[in-house]
């Protein structure tokens, strides 16, 4: 299975500049599309507590969103590949899964599928 994954070019930017105000700790929110095409467009800010090595999502307090399509992370270091835990908590947030990596700019951003597949990430207006 291929997948192009689209995001805006607003959206992502906003997910960098979390994850560096977040730095050192973990920044986690859950992704939405808005649109008939799945573009990434919509950031869902759910109650989480920010660790160094961890971000915990409070289980029961995310928002029903329908628009949800999946998650975003950051992990404080320089690695953007999925730890076990990434790949095992995946599926409960749906199909779509960015990690964003120190220093948090576009080319430290990659996107996965639910099983932990990397997927193409694009970029659009």
């Amino acid at each position: 299975m291929y997948w192009l994954i689209e995001i805006k070019k607003g959206t992502i930017e906003g997910l960098l500049e979390a994850a560096k105000n977040t730095y050192p700790k973990e920044f986690f929110a859950l992704l939405g599309s808005t649109g008939k095409n799945n573009t990434i467009d919509e950031v869902i800010i759910v109650p989480a507590v920010y660790g160094t090595q961890h971000a915990l999502v409070k289980g029961g307090y995310y928002p029903l969103d329908f628009n949800a399509v999946g998650s975003v992370h950051s992990h404080p270091g320089s690695s953007n590949k999925p730890s076990k835990a990434d790949i095992h908590s995946f599926p409960s947030f749906g199909r779509i899964h960015l990690i964003l990596s120190f220093p948090y700019n576009l080319e430290n951003a990659k996107a996965f599928s639910a099983e932990g597949k990397e997927l193409e990430l694009e970029v659009v207006e």
